[in-house]
């Protein structure tokens, strides 16, 4: 019969094996979605045999996939287990996005940068009677949008224009930014203000104030938006602190989130 202490080194390994699957499956995502193990091996520092074998147990429920190349790629199953979290998020969200609300009286939202678009994933709106309505899952280029600005903000010029490559930039409104320039211009705008702005680009009319949720298990921005006559720069300069505080405020509940 086993001896309570040979259970408990079976959970710790157990536990041990756990928390390296998962390091390496965030490991990955930060790689692009597929690595070599040698790359894993060097960014981890874990063995190969290790890695080995952590990543043939992931690939047997389907959490990775062994490409012809025989580098390693984050596997379908786990798009199920995004899209359920999304949701999730957009739910612990709208107290937050509630109080925005209650404090500056313009709607709310919440987005997620997934591949090169912008969705947006939860909504508080506004109680004023005219009131700018975004449908949650709604998907939207990030160079139109003040949430866009503001989850690129810390992404690589290259990768950024490599983004805007793929997606081309069309205008939405005559005040929407069409040339990659002028959008790094405004990425850096957000670094030095710490808050990004649509001004009339996504809809005219409409001005949007947003600011990233730092250290957000995946890129997410926090944002109000309401018509231009209200979302002036002096209203602005009253907003900026609520939304900052709020994102943090909402980063700190989203680490905690599940914590035992």
């Amino acid at each position: 019969m086993p001896s309570a202490e040979s259970k408990t080194n079976t959970t710790t390994g157990g536990v041990q094996s756990l928390e390296r699957a998962f390091d390496l499956l965030e490991r990955m995502a930060d790689a692009g979605g597929e690595v070599g193990l040698s790359e894993l091996s060097t960014s981890s520092g874990l063995p190969l045999p290790t890695i080995h074998r952590l990543m043939r147990t992931l690939v047997a429920c389907g959490y990775v996939r062994q490409q012809p190349n025989r580098r390693y790629a984050l596997g379908p199953r786990l798009i199920r287990l995004g899209e359920s979290s999304s949701r999730l998020l957009g739910t612990w969200a709208r107290p937050y996005l509630a109080r925005l609300v209650e404090e500056t009286g313009e709607t709310a939202n919440m987005a997620l940068l997934d591949g090169d678009e912008v969705v947006y994933v939860a909504q508080v709106p506004s109680r004023h009677s005219m009131r700018m309505f975004t449908e949650v899952g709604r998907r939207v280029l990030p160079h139109t949008t003040g949430v866009g600005k503001a989850l690129l903000a810390d992404t690589p010029p290259e990768e950024v224009r490599a983004l805007l490559a793929r997606t081309g930039m069309p205008a939405a409104t005559e005040k929407t930014i069409t040339t990659p320039d002028g959008f790094l211009d405004a990425l850096r705008q957000v670094h030095e203000h710490g808050y990004a702005v649509d001004d009339n680009e996504q809809e005219m009319g409409v001005r949007c104030l947003a600011v990233a949720v730092p250290d957000s298990p995946a890129p997410a921005a926090i944002s109000i938006s309401g018509p231009a006559g209200r979302v002036t720069d002096e209203a602005t300069e009253r907003i900026v602190p609520i939304l900052k505080e709020v994102a943090a405020e909402l980063s700190g509940a989203l680490a905690s989130t599940g914590s035992a």
